[in-house]
């Protein structure tokens, strides 16, 4: 429960920083979190598959 609530003020934190912040550079930096997603999911499946396909 303790964890949720952080979670829940810090999503709020973030959310009013944003809200406060120039359009550009919120979209620069959803840009950079999106691409940083993408290559940990490619790292992911790619270390996943040379992994099972080794034993």
């Amino acid at each position: 429960m303790l964890f949720l609530v952080a979670a829940l003020l810090l999503l709020g934190t973030v959310l009013g920083t944003v809200a406060h912040a120039p359009l550009s550079f919120t979209l620069v930096a959803a840009a950079v979190i999106a691409v940083w997603l993408l290559v940990f999911a490619v790292r992911e499946r790619h270390g996943r598959r040379r992994h099972t396909s080794a034993h």
